[in-house]
């Protein structure tokens, strides 16, 4: 399904932008030519009707088209079969174990961790440090906070995957994963958890205006982006009957809950897509994790969350334009190749 899927999308690109520069070129001409053809009574519309490359161009929509059309003929029922329905699996006695990942949070991280162990039913706060240079594990500790210290920053997929390991080996049965910038808050998880009992892994979405905080990094470049991405995935998962089993909006939101049952069924191949170094890690390990669940058979569904503005400066870069459509471009081609 993947080959198809990229070859639909990189075709759909390709025609789209021979449209756009015959389009282009016609209306140069037309400036250029178009009162000399009027003057001398030549129909300037009429040549570009009878255009050999206009007659290509409508053959390849036309093509396109009726191979869109059949590929969602035939995935009308396309992960439709009674696991991806309704069901009703109550967690009755909670167990919360929190993962942070964090480089250098020293201002953030006391903040941070007092915040989640407040929440209720949290037993266990892991933090993943990323061998940092300053205070950061040290004041997690004091915090109360279980911490991992890694002798080397191996990025954000390595701290994850570790942190899923340790709570593995613990009686939690809901994973929270979340960051040390001060963007999300503890309480959302308040919200985010009750959906565990229809579903296996809640994601949350920052695009909602009215509960962000004026002057966070998600700009229009990044709230388009995550969107336009978001609908790809969605459509890489279409089913013509209910238009697919998920519906994402924001593929970079690390704010996540997750039940252990669920983590369990992916861990596997979450730790050898991990170890093989493929385009899964850093900042893609969000993203991936979203595939990965939809890959495991697991329900997964996006709810609003609230969203501050970022304490310090951003691991990632990704409020730079420059690295931000460079990360959404590897992001797209791990879609489509996946």
């Amino acid at each position: 399904m993947g080959k198809f899927f990229a070859g639909m999308f990189l075709s759909f690109l390709v025609i789209l932008l021979a449209h756009i520069i015959f389009l282009i070129i016609n209306a140069y001409l037309w400036v250029t030519e178009g009162l000399e053809s009027l003057s001398q009574q030549r129909d300037f519309v009429e040549t570009i009707y009878f255009s050999l490359v206009l007659k290509w161009l409508i053959l390849a929509d036309i093509i396109w088209v009726l191979l869109a059309l059949g590929s969602a003929l035939k995935r009308k029922k396309y992960k439709t079969g009674p696991q991806y329905y309704l069901s009703y699996k109550p967690i009755k006695d909670p167990i919360i174990a929190v993962i942070i990942p964090t480089f250098n949070e020293a201002n953030n991280v006391e903040k941070v961790v007092k915040d989640y162990i407040m929440q209720s039913n949290v037993k266990y706060v892991f933090v993943i440090d990323n061998n940092s240079t300053d205070k950061t594990p040290d004041i997690a500790e004091k915090c109360g906070a279980i911490v991992i210290r890694k002798k080397i920053n191996k990025g954000l997929a390595d701290s994850c995957v570790m942190g899923f390991n340790e709570v593995l080996k613990t009686d939690a049965n809901i994973v929270v994963l979340t960051e040390c910038d001060g963007t999300y808050n503890g309480y959302d998880i308040t919200k985010m958890i009750p959906y565990l009992d229809n579903c296996d892994m809640v994601v949350g979405t920052r695009i909602i205006q009215v509960l962000t905080e004026k002057g966070n990094q998600n700009g229009m470049f990044n709230t388009w982006g995550n969107f336009f991405i978001g609908k790809l995935v969605q459509l890489k998962y279409f089913s013509l009957l209910h238009m697919g089993v998920t519906s994402f909006t924001d593929v970079g939101c690390s704010h996540r809950c997750i039940r252990r049952e669920g983590l369990e069924k992916m861990i596997e191949q979450i730790r050898k897509d991990h170890q093989n170094k493929t385009d899964r890690d850093g900042w893609m390990f969000l993203p991936y994790l979203n595939l990965r669940s939809i890959d495991s058979e697991l329900k997964t569904v996006e709810v609003p969350i609230t969203f501050n503005k970022r304490s310090g400066a951003s691991k990632s870069g990704s409020d730079k334009k420059s690295k931000g459509l460079k990360l959404g471009l590897r992001i797209i081609w791990l879609i489509l190749i996946s």
